[in-house]
C-alpha cells in the first residue's frame, strides 16, 4: 500500500463515520421534535429558536478557530439561500411529524441520494460508477420499501405524505448549491453557523404569521424547555459534522446520511415512541446497509476532489 492510498483510506473511514453519527444525529433530531410536539410546543417556534441557539453556539465556536470570518455578497448569498434550502425540508418535517409520525419523516431522507447523484452526474461533478450506482439504487429500494409499507397505514394523511415527500428535492437541491457555491477560505463551523441562521431568518416570517401567540409556550414549561435545549445540543454537533463531511467527501456521499437517518430514525420511532413496526424493516435495513457498504467501496476506489466552487 503506497503512502498516498492510506491517507485516502483514513479519510474515506473517517468519512464513513461521519456519515453514520450525522445520520443517526438527523433521525434524532425528529424524534426529540415529535416529542417536544407531543408536550405542546408551537412547532415552527420550536424548529426557529433551536436554530438560532445552534447557530449562535457555532457561531462562537468559530470564533475561536484560526480560519478567517469574512462577511462580504458572497458570504450572505451563501447564508441566505443554503439557510432557505436547509429550513424548508426542516419545517415541513416538523410540521407534518404530528400527522404522520417520526418514522416515515425519517424515511423520507432515504430519497435524497438518488436525485442528488442524477444532478451531480447531469452537472459532471460525479461520473458513472457502477458500484456507485448499485448502492444507491440499494439503498433507494430500503426506503420506498419502508414508504410504501408506512404509507399504506396512513388513512386521511396522504396530503401530508405528498407534502413530506417532496423533502427529498429541496435537500438534493441544497447538498448541490453548498457544493457549487462553498466559499473558498471559509471553514465548514462558520458556514454551519450562518446556514442555521440564515434558516433560522427563513423560518421567521412564517412563525410570525402562524405562531406569534404561541412563543412563550417555549418558556412555559419546563419539558418543552429542556427538549429545546436537547434539540440546540443534536443541531450544535449533527451540522459541524454534516459540514465537514460535505468538505472531505461531496455532495452524492454526503446525502447518504438520509438512509442512514430513515434507518435509524424508523428503530427509535417503533422502539421508544411505540410506533408500529413497518412490515419488512427487517429486509429494507439489510437493503440500506448494503447499499451503504457498495457505496463506500465505490467511494474508496476513487479519490475525492475538493468541492467545487463558482466564483463570481
Amino acid at each position: 500500500m503506497t503512502n498516498s492510498t492510506k491517507p485516502r483510506n483514513r479519510t474515506g473511514w473517517y468519512a464513513l463515520a461521519c456519515l453514520l453519527l450525522v445520520g443517526s444525529l438527523l433521525a434524532l433530531s425528529l424524534v426529540v421534535a415529535k416529542v417536544a410536539d407531543g408536550a405542546g410546543a408551537p412547532r415552527l417556534s420550536f424548529l426557529m429558536v433551536a436554530v438560532t441557539g445552534a447557530g449562535v453556539l457555532l457561531l462562537t465556536v468559530a470564533t475561536q478557530q484560526p480560519q478567517p470570518m469574512r462577511l462580504d455578497r458572497r458570504i450572505v448569498e451563501y447564508s441566505l439561500v443554503s439557510g432557505a434550502l436547509f429550513a424548508l425540508p426542516n419545517a415541513l418535517g416538523f410540521l407534518a411529524v404530528r400527522h404522520v409520525g417520526a418514522g416515515f419523516v425519517s424515511l423520507s431522507f432515504a430519497f435524497p441520494i438518488l436525485v442528488t447523484w442524477v444532478i451531480a452526474v447531469g452537472l459532471g461533478m460525479e461520473r458513472v460508477n457502477v458500484l456507485r450506482l448499485l448502492g444507491v439504487l440499494l439503498g433507494l429500494a430500503g426506503g420506498v420499501l419502508l414508504a410504501w409499507a408506512k404509507a399504506g397505514g396512513m388513512q386521511g394523511a396522504q396530503g401530508w405524505v405528498a407534502l413530506v415527500l417532496t423533502i427529498p428535492l429541496v435537500i438534493a437541491l441544497g447538498n448541490i448549491y453548498r457544493t457549487l457555491r462553498w466559499p473558498g477560505g471559509a471553514g465548514p463551523v462558520y458556514l454551519a453557523a450562518l446556514m442555521l441562521l440564515g434558516g433560522a431568518l427563513a423560518l421567521a416570517p412564517f412563525v410570525l404569521a402562524f405562531e406569534a401567540q404561541q412563543l412563550a409556550l417555549l418558556l412555559g414549561s419546563t419539558g418543552v424547555l429542556r427538549l429545546l435545549l436537547a434539540e440546540v445540543a443534536v443541531f450544535t454537533v449533527l451540522y459541524v459534522f454534516y459540514f465537514m463531511l460535505q468538505k472531505i467527501a461531496g455532495p452524492v456521499y454526503l446525502s447518504q446520511i438520509g438512509m442512514v437517518a430513515a434507518l435509524v430514525g424508523t428503530l427509535i420511532a417503533v422502539s421508544l415512541l411505540g410506533e408500529t413496526v413497518p412490515p419488512y424493516l427487517g429486509l429494507a435495513g439489510v437493503l440500506v446497509v448494503l447499499g451503504a457498504v457498495l457505496f463506500h467501496r465505490g467511494a474508496a476506489r476513487r479519490e475525492t476532489p475538493p468541492p467545487a466552487t463558482v466564483e463570481v
